[in-house]
């Protein structure tokens, strides 16, 4: 895989991170706290300093109140 097309894949699933915690109306220290988790670590995985593993996807899927397969389904479409 290219590093520019993993990269382009990256940065849309950072921008959809952030924005459905938007659309939700949270602040990430919000959700940092609904997650059990510092800000700092919302802030590094919505700027790509860090990767998320499925299961820390759906937990904040969770808190945000969106399904793992609806989210899934969005960064589809967003291609």
């Amino acid at each position: 895989m290219e590093r520019s097309t993993y990269s382009l894949k990256g940065q849309r699933l950072q921008e959809l991170l952030r924005q459905v915690r938007e659309e939700a109306g949270l602040r990430q220290v919000d959700l940092a706290e609904k997650i059990g988790h510092p800000q700092s670590f919302v802030s590094k995985y919505e700027c790509g300093d860090r990767c998320l593993d499925l299961l820390e996807l759906e937990q904040i899927c969770n808190a945000l109140g969106i399904s793992l397969s609806e989210f899934v389904r969005r960064y589809e479409k967003a291609k």
